[in-house]
């Protein structure tokens, strides 16, 4: 939302003699080895592929910060300023604020490439937004001058490549996630304890949940599903031959019994970035967030998907989520770096949500990476995503957190 890449080449002497040729031709035989020269890679054929398509809760967005500080943004500089920089020269970025960070959860590793073509911002369908940026959807969109739609993107790679597995991640910006953020916020900061304007009543929230437009969205995330199913199409392969897994959104925000800032007073925006009065978090949690997930994981079937998995990331994160009792800013843990003993447990897997007055001329922070999973959750998230993968048998479930500490650089879940 908006929200690594992992021959017998020795010459034969002249003085060989015949015989061991001929013991070695008859093994071949025997073995059935082929001697002809390798294929090029293309659907079943070459190193496996995962590739990620959808919004920015999958392109890695917020993927530079391990937690939050209010003291140094280098206790939580997991990444430095190259964090989202995808270009082949690693300069910058192929498209500017797509935000595909380098441990976005693509990059599952273990002899299996990985590419990442999800865009900060995305929706189901392409457009260009307020700042003339260009936001690449599920769908098929050439202008003829080098922009194209994810779906598109994705058919022109597998036609040359093996692709075993699309993740996919849309229809949180259909939602208007990004807008029900910021009234929601600006309500908090503008209204006193003592006459709370809550957002979910707000009827430019509200209209996102009445039963017509959910209906719509999901129709919208359907299409851009069948939108991926036709681009592997495309490419040469048959559905059986590849799966789709489809993720749903996290909770980044705890309900209120779970948050540590009060709401008295502005410490819960100033300090903790997670200015949402209580009645608005409950709701969240309890409306908001299953209604988008259910539209997700229904399109599935309104799509037609036969070879499709679930990767359920709605509490994946619970017990680390932004101002969540549980953890704390660096400062209030008495840590000073996000690589000390204890700091992934200790600390926030979300992402501050940042206003104008907090961000960002003088910080190396972007409003776009708001309430969005950050490194921690990014690495937990590919630690899933390669469970899913499963070897090339992939598999869908829950994920969740298992244990304290890394496991491998990772923090330590499993997919139940």
């Amino acid at each position: 939302m908006h929200v690594r890449q992992l021959g017998l080449p020795s010459r034969v002497s002249r003085g060989l003699i015949l015989a061991p040729l001929l013991a070695l031709a008859l093994a071949i035989g025997v073995l059935g080895i082929s001697t002809a020269p390798a294929q090029a890679d293309g659907p079943g054929v070459g190193t496996p592929w995962v590739v990620t398509v959808g919004d920015s809760y999958i392109s890695g967005e917020a993927g530079r910060w391990a937690g939050s500080s209010n003291v140094s943004t280098s206790y939580a500089d997991a990444l430095g300023p190259t964090a989202y920089f995808d270009n082949a020269s690693g300069t910058g970025e192929q498209i500017a604020r797509c935000h595909r960070s380098k441990s976005a959860e693509a990059y599952v590793g273990g002899g299996v490439n990985g590419l990442n073509l999800a865009c900060s911002g995305a929706r189901t369908a392409t457009f260009w937004d307020s700042n003339d940026r260009f936001k690449p959807g599920l769908d098929f969109y050439d202008d003829g001058a080098g922009h194209i739609g994810q779906a598109k993107a994705l058919q022109q790679f597998a036609a040359g490549n093996n692709v075993r597995m699309v993740v996919v991640s849309i229809g949180g910006n259909d939602f208007n996630f990004a807008s029900i953020v910021q009234t929601c916020v600006t309500n908090f900061l503008t209204s006193p304890t003592w006459w709370k304007d809550y957002c979910h009543d707000d009827s430019s929230v509200s209209s996102n949940f009445t039963s017509g437009n959910v209906s719509t969205v999901r129709s919208r995330i359907a299409t851009a599903y069948q939108n991926v199913r036709t681009a592997m199409r495309n490419a040469g392969y048959s559905d059986g031959s590849w799966t789709m897994l489809v993720q749903n959104y996290p909770s980044p925000l705890p309900r209120s019994n779970g948050i540590r800032y009060a709401e008295s007073g502005y410490t819960r925006q100033d300090t903790g970035g997670c200015g949402f009065w209580n009645a608005d978090l409950d709701w969240a949690n309890d409306t908001a967030l299953p209604t988008i997930n259910s539209s997700v994981v229904g399109a599935i079937s309104t799509a037609g998907i036969t070879n499709s998995k679930t990767l359920d990331l709605a509490t994946a994160f619970n017990g680390r989520r932004l101002c969540e009792s549980t953890v704390g800013l660096y400062e209030e843990k008495g840590l000073t770096s996000w690589t000390q003993p204890g700091a992934v447990d200790k600390t926030e897997w979300i992402n501050q949500i940042r206003t104008v007055s907090t961000c960002c001329a003088s910080s190396p922070y972007y409003i776009q990476e708001s309430l969005h999973p950050n490194y921690w959750a990014q690495m937990a998230t590919r630690s899933c995503v390669r469970q899913a993968y499963n070897g090339g048998v992939p598999r869908g479930g829950s994920c969740t957190i298992t244990g304290t500490g890394l496991l491998n650089g990772e923090p330590r879940m499993s997919l139940g």
